[in-house]
């Protein structure tokens, strides 16, 4: 649907006005009446709350198999560094961003670089956010009808309950779950709607957290633990290679750049912003040490990529099952709860990418439907192909989530529309583009060789 009979001023309008519809997910638009409203809360706790729930998502459970890779001692640096860097990332957007007065991300790359800009960034949020997804199904998949891997078979929660059968196989069950749970919940139309579920599921989230601490302490009182490896093992130059592969699974465990801004939208101070992000930072960096550590901790080298796979085998303390078994149903549930606000997102990219200059998504029911059922349908396909979460982590953290993160911000930094970036920002916007590049690259490379090596071996 076309906006304008083609004068200039109409043109100038179109654009603009599609500059912000396109990116309505990075921008809930205040102004306009049927806005999407991403967050509600203006507070500074409510803002804390808000950006941690973006950050703390399926990374989480690779993030003790980075840990196992890269050794205790420099795994945990790596977490504060990406923490650093993600942080300094966002600092260059909200400062231009507040400079040149713009209220998306989207809007700062088509100011910044153009139509192209922006169509850069919604390619790379839909890329992202469709790895996500699919990593959120390979979990649920793991964990309710079970995984093998390297020849180990880990049992399902309904494989362990009922045994194997046809009905409780990795295809049905994730088919069910995208017909019974996902298909009402990413139906809604307006954020507002999930924000009880959202609630619920950093709820769940932390129950992950805290009997993975627990039961690893008790076990490390108890002298039952093996002393954790503090330094990767390098036995050749393709183990030096293969340690780059968990660099894509840190990056992707810090991406809520997208969010940034629809939380700046809402405070009436705008400098609270940075204290926000640091305060959400810190938080989610905790979390995230504490997690990799004890369950690194717990498992020791039989630790997976996706580590509540783990959560099959004696704990060797009383109830193990039992807590195998919260452990595992409540971080599902999270997972479940979560993926309706990321598919929230992805679908309006989608739909700005398709139809740029459509109506709004939310007043096209068939538009809607037909996006709707489409993703749905990819995410569910890929989920059963795609081995491991590992793998689909490599793919999106090496190639989308560094372009959000680092490599766009550090672009307009050394752009710099509205001449606020010093000789320090430009200096640290060369050095994160020159890190994300290479960083990624011998990533995806290592990957790559690691696929075709398995596809031979098998």
């Amino acid at each position: 649907m076309g906006i304008g009979n083609g004068s200039s001023s109409d043109v100038t309008f179109t654009s603009h006005k599609a500059m912000q519809d396109e990116t309505t997910p990075l921008l809930p638009i205040k102004a306009e009446e049927d806005a999407i409203h991403e967050f509600n809360g203006a507070s500074f706790s409510g803002a804390v709350f808000n950006l941690s729930t973006t950050i703390v998502g399926a990374g989480i459970m690779a993030l003790p198999a980075s840990i196992k890779m890269l050794g205790l001692v420099p795994g945990i640096l790596m977490i504060i560094l990406v923490a650093l860097l993600t942080e300094a990332s966002i600092d260059m957007l909200v400062r231009c961003s507040h400079q040149g007065k713009i209220t998306s991300y989207g809007w700062l790359m088509g100011d910044t670089f153009g139509q192209w800009g922006r169509i850069a960034l919604q390619v790379s949020v839909v890329i992202n956010n469709i790895g996500v997804l699919i990593v959120y199904m390979i979990i649920i998949g793991d964990v309710l009808s079970g995984t093998s891997t390297t020849g180990v078979h880990h049992s399902g929660i309904f494989e362990g309950w009922f045994g194997p059968h046809v009905w409780n196989s990795r295809p049905v069950l994730l088919l069910a779950t995208a017909l019974l749970v996902f298909a009402p919940l990413v139906s809604f139309k307006r954020l507002d709607s999930l924000r009880y579920t959202s609630a619920l599921s950093v709820a769940l989230a932390v129950v992950f957290v805290v009997i993975t601490a627990g039961v690893a302490i008790v076990r490390l009182i108890e002298g039952t633990v093996e002393i954790p490896k503090l330094f990767p093992e390098i036995d050749g130059i393709s183990s030096v290679w293969k340690l780059f592969t968990a660099v894509p699974v840190l990056v992707t465990a810090y991406i809520c750049h997208y969010n940034v801004h629809s939380i700046d939208n809402e405070l009436e101070d705008k400098t609270q912003i940075k204290p926000i992000v640091q305060t959400s930072l810190g938080l989610c960096s905790s979390v995230y040490i504490a997690t990799s550590f004890f369950a690194y901790l717990l498992f020791g080298e039989a630790t997976l990529a996706d580590v509540l796979a783990n959560f099959d085998s004696d704990l060797r303390i009383p109830f193990s099952s039992v807590f195998n078994d919260i452990v595992r149903v409540s971080y599902v549930v999270h997972i479940m709860l979560v993926f309706p606000i990321v598919f929230f997102a992805l679908r309006l990219n989608m739909d700005g990418l398709l139809f740029p200059t459509a109506r709004h998504i939310s007043h096209d029911n068939r538009r809607f439907t037909i996006i709707t059922i489409s993703l749905l349908a990819v995410i569910y396909l890929a989920a059963i192909f795609i081995p491991s979460i590992w793998d689909a982590f490599q793919f999106t953290g090496a190639t989308a989530a560094v372009l959000i993160g680092f490599i766009f911000p550090a672009m307009i930094i050394l752009r710099d529309p509205y001449g606020v970036s010093t000789k320090r920002d430009k200096v640290l916007a060369v050095t994160m583009i020159v890190l994300a590049v290479v960083s990624n690259s011998v990533a995806l490379y290592s990957d790559a060789l690691n696929i075709f090596y398995r596809k031979q071996e098998a």
